[in-house]
């Protein structure tokens, strides 16, 4: 398979994964309902984000280091949001 077109697959599937996180993210904004969310499960998918962030930095692959950063971002506000909000 052309190396174009694996990081293709690679970048569509790193942005529908990413995207997933949006809409709870900025539901959480809208309502400070945090309740439902459980703040170790998120930590350990932050966790898992850093990581799998980590793992692209080192084989240079943008559709994982972009997607990473991407999903981190939301979800360092989903944490903060339920610490603030409990």
């Amino acid at each position: 398979m052309p190396a174009y077109l694996t990081e293709t697959i690679g970048a569509i599937a790193a942005t529908l994964t990413t995207l997933c996180w949006l809409p709870q993210t900025l539901q959480i904004i809208k309502t400070k309902e945090t309740k439902a969310i459980s703040l170790s499960s998120q930590a350990l998918f932050a966790t898992g984000v850093c990581l799998w962030l980590i793992y692209g930095v080192l084989i240079v692959s943008w559709p994982i280091i972009g997607a990473n950063v991407a999903t981190l971002a939301l979800l360092i506000i989903i944490i903060t949001l339920k610490l603030r909000h409990g």
